[in-house]
């Protein structure tokens, strides 16, 4: 019998207990490290942003990194923040772990009003830019139709996500137009510490974590989170990815890091466990793939039909794309190990059995 959320989360240690940064404020969690939490208006409610001590070109200051959603309320967060937290210096570059819209979205606005550089994965950089221009698998007419190709039907439902063309811009709708390009095994030094680039996949094309030995500090971004597993999606543009694969892969380059380190996530509260919270993950998405292939091997299934057996709660449509990018994740990778097997039927949906 499987683990709940709350006893696998008791095998992990919070060394600032239940403590959160006050809005506007922040909290030191690491020599020249600071944490800062921000609201987001989405099921999952709030993200982790972090300002590390710096001095770049013989300036002294702030990097930050990651940046929240272009809203007019995490300016004003940001604005208190400055005022509060930088000791009157200030930020001289924003590194962003990866595209996604919480970490991207306010990227250019930060750039531009302390003329500054951003610094992120070539790959995420140019996926930003075209999204921040269009959308990114979350909504419009390639979104509805891959969606549909994988049973999500429904008019209603097909209808919104059609609507939703404008999703990705509206929360990033600008990207800064030069940056800087980060890359796995590149040391990059903030304020007299070393700190290394971690690249990962599954998640974002490129995802960038940074850990710097001296200080036992991985900035994780979202690829190993305390309490929630990541999301790993597939989606339109790329509608055939192992993107489950590439996620263990991923997170697998973690374990020899110590099982000490201080894990700064971008969701949920900074912990040690790390190789505890990996084994997890793994645990987690086998459990899950045995799951799926029990019902494939039932009937012929839809990425739709297996909704339930991976998330057996209510959903509501900004849940459901992403849940549905997992589904289809899941699926891909046991018709990719051959496990399943899959037909286009008479109504263009796709469907997995498993391998008689």
């Amino acid at each position: 019998m499987s683990l709940s959320r709350d006893q696998l989360e008791a095998r992990l240690q919070y060394p600032q207990g239940t403590t959160l940064p006050e809005p506007g404020r922040a909290l030191v969690v690491a020599p020249g490290v600071k944490w800062v939490r921000m609201t987001l208006p989405f099921a999952l409610d709030h993200i982790n942003l972090w300002l590390l001590r710096d001095t770049l070109d013989g300036r002294e200051g702030w990097t930050v990194v990651d940046c929240c959603i272009a809203r007019d309320e995490a300016k004003a967060r940001w604005e208190q923040v400055f005022a509060n937290e930088l000791d009157g210096l200030p930020v001289l570059r924003v590194i962003v772990t990866h595209m996604h819209p919480d970490h991207i979205g306010l990227a250019s606005w930060l750039c531009d009003k302390w003329q500054c550089r951003l610094w992120i994965s070539a790959t995420d950089y140019a996926m930003a830019r075209i999204g921040s221009q269009s959308t990114t698998g979350f909504g419009g007419d390639a979104a509805a139709a891959y969606f549909a190709s994988h049973g999500l039907v429904d008019p209603a439902s097909v209808q919104k996500i059609r609507e939703r063309a404008r999703y990705y811009p509206g929360l990033v709708p600008d990207v800064p137009a030069r940056y800087r390009r980060l890359i796995d095994g590149l040391d990059v030094t903030v304020g007299g510490q070393v700190w290394r680039c971690i690249s990962g996949y599954g998640h974002a094309p490129e995802h960038i974590a940074l850990w710097c030995e001296s200080l036992g500090v991985l900035i994780s971004g979202d690829m190993v989170l305390p309490r929630i597993s990541t999301n790993v999606s597939v989606y339109d543009q790329e509608p055939e990815a192992d993107s489950l694969r590439l996620f263990l892969d991923s997170i697998d380059k973690f374990r020899s890091l110590p099982e000490q380190t201080l894990v700064l996530p971008s969701h949920g509260r900074p912990f040690t466990g790390l190789h505890e919270r990996i084994q997890q993950l793994h645990d987690h998405h086998d459990e899950r793939l045995a799951e799926v292939t029990q019902a494939c091997r039932e009937k012929a299934c839809s990425a739709t039909d297996v909704l339930p057996v991976l998330f057996p709660r209510a959903l509501d449509l900004h849940q459901t794309t992403f849940a549905m990018g997992e589904a289809v994740a899941h699926l891909n990778r046991l018709w990719h190990a051959g496990v399943l097997s899959r037909v286009q039927d008479g109504e263009g949906v796709w469907r997995f059995a498993t391998v008689a």
